[in-house]
């Protein structure tokens, strides 16, 4: 295998982990980072009460 189709076949693997990445695994890791913040504020307000001054 020539240098140049080696450089041809890592740019391709290169191009679809940046595709992977960009349209499935950040976007996934916001949805769950957001989500488990989310349900952490929830559960905690279960807990001790929703903000504000106190009764």
């Amino acid at each position: 295998m020539s240098l140049a189709e080696e450089q041809k076949t890592v740019r391709r693997k290169e191009g679809r982990l940046f595709i992977f990445l960009v349209a499935c695994l950040f976007p996934l890791l916001s949805v769950a980072i957001v989500g488990g913040y989310g349900f952490i504020v929830w559960f905690l307000q279960m807990i001790y009460g929703p903000p504000g001054p106190p009764n």
